[in-house]
Order: structure tokens, then sequence, then C-alpha cells
């Protein structure tokens, strides 16, 4: 008699960690299983630890081994970190999409601002519809998040039902969209849960998350209030935000201007997709000059110090178009996302020092979170009452909170696991039973590389402690033809007694390759390897770094 089919979970991105979502569920056993995944999403590199790395995403090597036991990805909605890896990846997957329309309109938004994006089709769901997908049925379950079209998925197996809840929050007046549907959370429970995947974002936070409708009555406020220009920058994706914004700027009898082109493509799809109906026109950044200040919004992007993004080019005084000046006013309705700390404090000290006033969630309540604190977590297993709650979606105190929490609310059965964990749900006690390949990809330009690729290594190292280039001529006997040619970059002049340490390297060069046996210096490989730890020595000994050194030996 064969043995009943077993579900399992796997976090690839995402769990340990804020950010680079991937989940997949396994239905089947040890030899065979069909695979579902969720989400696909980033994380953005941090300049000081990753020079040059734009975006960092979840290594896909399982999914592609998999790939002809991949049945589809479904989306739970549209934020970067849930879905902005799909375009780099889906080419090596090339499996369904699905994800509800105002996703899949961003999507498209988002692939048409591509330079040669593949053409990947996504199937469209209706918000509280049900698709099947392979063995899966799963149910999109509308919840309020920061974007229209969040859901939480009820993924239901011959094995047992998984709720997988997203990003999610409990806000009874969220503006745009639909509120968490609480009573069909407590159908589902009814029906019974075996495992809730939940976000554990604010899981340290007690109480519960403001309601949007709180942040749109103060930016009213503090827009009426304002004497001079007002610039307000927030995530773009946040469609609730931008209507509180546009309602704000109405009131006050001000013209939206929108500065940016991520926050152009999130009205241009919010409009086509209803969520910004009966919301005045925008006008484009072109027109701002032509209003009077006191009659203009600037409604940017850059709310994380992003050197490009509108907000740190008007902080410069380097947007072609838009200027703020001393007595102007600079909201930022966000909250800085952990490693942005800096860049962000330097955009909010140059407006300040401009003599331009910054308000920001430290003084006014102009921004909440789209997550749910300890109260709102309480409500969901309330809701829900699983056998098993496994924290996902936060680093690793968020998740032992959530732990703690839920074994405190009387879930029979709490698990934490790690990205790669591959987790038996049931029948059965829940377990680690495997570990999966996982890691991580860095895009460097347009390319894509393995954390452990030699350019990503090296350039850190150059970034710490520079490079040393030395080029060296050698004669068929083994002698010197040229002067040695050295080339430093990225390393002080002159060491602490006011040395140029340039010259003290020519002369170890020099002397290293005399000082060879004759028969070595007739190996180029042997000269190259003597000469690059010779130098590293010596510049280690006179400024305290072991730097990068490259040497070329060319025998003439």
């Amino acid at each position: 008699m064969s043995r009943p089919d077993e579900l399992t979970f796997a976090p690839l991105g995402g769990v340990g960690e804020i950010g680079m979502n991937l989940s997949i569920y396994g239905l089947g056993n040890r030899h065979q299983r069909s695979w579902l995944a969720i989400d696909l999403g980033v994380s953005f590199g941090n300049e000081e630890h990753l020079p040059g790395i734009d975006v960092i995403m979840p290594d896909i090597r399982f999914l592609v081994k998999e790939r002809k036991n991949l049945v589809g990805l479904v989306l739970t909605h549209a934020h970067e970190d849930h879905f902005g890896a799909i375009i780099d990846l889906w080419p090596q997957l090339k499996c369904p999409i699905y994800a509800t329309q105002f996703s899949a309109a961003l999507f498209e938004a988002k692939c048409a601002s591509e330079r040669n994006p593949p053409k990947i089709p996504v199937t469209v769901v209706p918000s509280g519809g049900t698709i099947d997908v392979g063995p899966f049925s799963v149910e999109f379950v509308p919840v309020a998040h920061s974007i229209p079209e969040s859901h939480a998925l009820a993924i239901r197996t011959t094995a047992g039902t998984v709720l997988h809840t997203g990003d999610w929050k409990i806000d009874p007046t969220p503006i745009i969209g639909k509120p968490t549907d609480e009573k069909r959370l407590r159908e589902i429970g009814d029906q019974g849960v075996m495992a809730l995947v939940g976000d554990s974002t604010n899981a340290v936070r007690e109480g519960r998350s403001p309601s949007e409708q709180e942040v749109a009555k103060n930016i009213t406020e503090l827009v009426k209030a304002a004497r001079g220009r007002v610039a307000v920058t927030t995530f773009a994706s946040n469609v609730a935000r931008l209507r509180a914004v546009a309602d704000a700027a109405k009131a006050a009898d001000r013209e939206v201007v929108v500065v940016g082109r991520a926050m152009e493509r999130v009205v241009q799809v919010a409009r086509e997709t209803g969520y910004l109906d009966g919301v005045q026109a925008f006008r484009g950044a072109d027109m701002y000059g032509h209003f009077p200040p006191d009659k203009v919004l600037a409604l940017c992007t850059g709310s994380q110090g992003e050197p490009r993004a509108a907000l740190a080019r008007i902080a410069n005084d380097d947007h072609p178009q838009v200027t703020l000046n001393q007595g102007d006013t600079v909201i930022f309705s966000s909250r800085t996302i952990p490693g942005n700390e800096k860049a962000v404090g330097a955009i909010i000290n140059g407006l300040v020092t401009q003599g331009i006033e910054v308000i920001t969630d430290r003084t006014h309540m102009v921004h909440v979170s789209g997550h749910p604190r300890r109260d709102e977590l309480r409500d969901m297993i309330s809701w829900v009452r699983p056998q098993l709650l496994i924290p996902a979606h936060g680093e690793a105190l968020h998740l032992s909170e959530h732990a703690k929490l839920a074994r405190a609310c009387g879930v029979p059965k709490v698990l934490i696991c790690k990205n790669g964990d591959l987790v038996r749900l049931g029948p059965g006690d829940p377990a680690i039973i495997e570990e999966l390949p996982n890691g991580r990809i860095f895009k460097d330009g347009n390319i894509l590389e393995t954390e452990k690729a030699r350019a990503v290594v090296e350039r850190r190292r150059l970034a710490f402690a520079g490079c040393a280039f030395v080029a060296i001529a050698v004669t068929e006997k083994g002698d010197l033809a040229d002067d040695p040619e050295v080339d430093l970059v990225g390393i002080p002049e002159k060491n602490k007694e006011g040395e140029v340490i340039a010259d003290d390297v020519f002369d170890v060069v020099v002397s290293t390759v005399e000082n060879l046996p004759r028969a070595r210096r007739r190996d180029p490989d042997a000269i190259a390897e003597s000469v690059r730890r010779a130098v590293r020595s010596e510049i280690n000994e006179q400024w305290g770094k072991k730097t990068l050194c490259v040497v070329h030996v060319l025998m003439v």
C-alpha cells in the first residue's frame, strides 16, 4: 500500500532576513514531489559591504533542477522584495505565474521599462478567487498591506491546508482596497489548518499598527499648515499614501507634481486599475516651476536615500526641474529600511542645512507599517487556529518573538527554520528533514553572479585596501629589461614618516627579482608570485593593510 502524500515547506529566501522572499511547497514523497513557488523577490545591495551590487536575489538552482516538477509561481503582492527577481530569474524556470490584476499590471509596467525584457506571461486571478495549480488549490484571501491587492494564500492539498500570510496587517480603514478578510480567515480556520506560515516583521512591537486613515489626517493638517513649497516622499507602491497626499493637496488648494520614474509608473498603473478614481489629475515635473510656492506639492521618489532618485537630486540642487528653498517643507512619509540610515540621514541633514523644514515619523505620525504587531498576530492565530506555526519574513529576533507569542497563544507546535531547510508539515510530526541548496545571487550591473564570485569577493577587498599593479619585463637570461612599472590604486601616497610608498615598493620589486636564483628568474610564474608576496608584505608594513596585488611579467 502506497504511503500518503507528504506536504513540505522550504524558504529559499526571506527567513532570517527581511526581503528576498521565495517560499516553496512540495507535495509527494522523497523520490517525487510537485513544487509550488510563492513570490520571487529581491533585497537591495549595501554599498559599504557589497560595492557595485545593485540587488540580491535568492539562489534558485534547486528549482532549476526541479523545473519539470515546478507547477507554478504565485505572487502574494507586488512589492520588490516579493516580485523583483522575476525578470532576471524566470527565464531559468519558465513556469506559469499567477497574480491578481494590480500586481500583474505593475509587473507588466516594470517589464515595459526594461531594455529587452523576456516575454513573461502572467495569469490574472480575481481577488478572493481560487485556482488549481498542479495538485495545489490556492485561494487568494484579501489582507490589508501597504500596496493594493495583497493576499494571504490558503493552499489546500490532499495532506492538509496551509495558510501562507504574505505581508499583512489589520486595518479596518485602509483608504484603498479591502481590509483583511476576518470572516473568510475564520471560515478557513473552521475547516482546519495544518500550518500557518506567518509574517514576523513587527513581532517585537506590542499593540496594533495604526491605520492609514490616521496618517492621511495628519498629512492633510501638515500640508495645510505649510507656507512654501511642499515635497512628500514615500514608497512609490503605497497607493493609499499617494491618494492621501493627493487629498491633502486638494484640501490645501495645491497641484500635485509627480517626480521620479517609479512614482510615475505606479500612478499610471493605479489609474488604469481604478485605485485613483476620483483623484485629480497629477502634473509632470516640467510643470513644477509654473505654480506659486503655496500652490504646489511635489510627490517624489527617494524615501530610502537612493542617490539617483528624485529627492536626493533635489536635496543636492541637481534636479533639472524641481528646487526647494528656505522655508519649504519636506515630509518623509516612510520608514527607513535598515541599512539605509546613513543615506537618508545625509539627505535630511542636507535639507535642514538649507533651511528646509523636514518632517519624519520620529516627530509626527506620517507613516505606519504595513505589518502586524503582536495583538494582530494574536488575532490571526485565534481566527486560523493552526496546528503548527512557522515564523517567516523577519530576522532571527523577529522569528523568535513570533514563536514565543504563538506558544503563549496555545499553538500546539511551533517550528523555527532557516533558508534552505525543508520542513515536513505533515502527516506526522513536523520536522526539518533535509537542507536544500540555497544562497544568494548578486546582480552586478547586468550580470548575475554567485556570492562567491571572484569579482564580488575582490571588489570587497579593493574597497577596503586598494590594489598594487606591477609590470615587469625580463630577458630570456632572467635580467630586468627595463625599470618595473608600479601603480598603486586606493593606497595612500605617503607613509606616516612622509616617505613615498610607491618608491619603496619599486625598490622591493627590483631587489626581489634580482635576488631570485637565475633559474627562477626565467620562470614568469615564479617571478610573479615572489613579487606579489614581497609587495603585499612591504605595503602592509608601510600602511598596516594587506592590499590586492596584480603582477604582470613579460618575457622579452
